[in-house]
């Protein structure tokens, strides 16, 4: 079973009313899932974001603890599962007192060995990122997840490539056939505009699909620019369930949609010769 994750992050830029439309919004498009990301700005360190105006951003889409709790609250009303990222072990610690089973380690932090094992020892599914890993890291990573029975149940990682939005030369679905050869399974984070490199991910065995979802693109913020809309998502859940169709067995012989056209059709313009 493919899960389709909507990944819905810091979209709603810290308006829940926007954020409950996003949800229900992401639940009719088809997702399984959304996802939110846990930080919290104090632990932000100096960088590019003070001088471009992204740490006031940053500071507005908080989701404290209450403000998740109602998210998961309206979530599980509408029968769609909600989790999150956590960029630290505060994150993740919180994410273990609301009572959360489900854990996403972002790229940026699949390098973090402490919050990694964190997440293996006290939930039931983590999803990881690899993207913005150095080769050593990403190969260290992947020994990791090898090293233990319980390691390789619990986790499934992502290809995933950290740029946004993503060129298609630089998808780089090597290291996703890398990782599946590896771990005997992969997933899908996807920052590419579109479907199309997460149709190509489904017909090469990806067992989750992650995109960012919004509910217009014209949102402020890079990643309502290029996630993925209602429609679109439709699209996506749409071959995923005709995916499950094709592959269904029905067997080397006729099949039962073909006997009209095996007896009134066959040898029409030559001799029948096959009994």
């Amino acid at each position: 079973m493919t899960i389709l994750v909507a990944e819905i992050g810091w979209n709603f830029l810290g308006n829940l009313k926007l954020a409950k439309n996003m949800i229900l919004s992401a639940k009719k498009g088809g997702a399984d899932v959304v996802k939110f990301q846990i930080w919290d700005p104090k632990f932000l360190k100096k960088g590019a974001w003070d001088k471009d105006g992204r740490r006031k951003i940053y500071k507005k889409a908080f989701l404290n603890k209450e403000k998740y709790l109602i998210l998961k609250k309206f979530s599980k009303k509408n029968n769609i599962r909600c989790f999150a990222s956590a960029f630290n072990l505060e994150g993740a610690k919180l994410l273990k007192r609301v009572g959360d089973t489900w854990i996403k380690i972002p790229s940026h932090e699949a390098y973090n060995n402490d919050l990694i094992k964190y997440a293996i020892k006290n939930f039931s599914k983590i999803i990881i990122s690899a993207g913005c890993l150095k080769k050593n890291e990403f190969l260290k990573l992947i020994r990791l997840i090898k090293s233990k029975k319980i390691y390789l149940k619990k986790v499934t990682l992502l290809h995933c490539v950290s740029s946004y939005p993503l060129k298609a030369a630089d998808c780089n679905f090597e290291k996703f056939y890398f990782i599946k050869k590896n771990l005997g399974k992969v997933g899908y984070s996807g920052h590419l505009q579109g479907i199309h490199d997460s149709v190509y991910a489904l017909n090469n065995g990806a067992e989750i699909i992650e995109k960012h979802f919004t509910t217009n693109n014209n949102l402020p913020g890079r990643d309502n620019k290029f996630a993925l809309t209602k429609n679109e998502l439709i699209e996506l859940k749409n071959y995923i369930t005709l995916k499950k169709k094709f592959r269904i067995n029905k067997g080397l012989g006729l099949q039962k949609c073909e006997i009209d056209i095996f007896r009134n059709y066959r040898g029409r313009w030559s001799k029948n010769i096959i009994n």
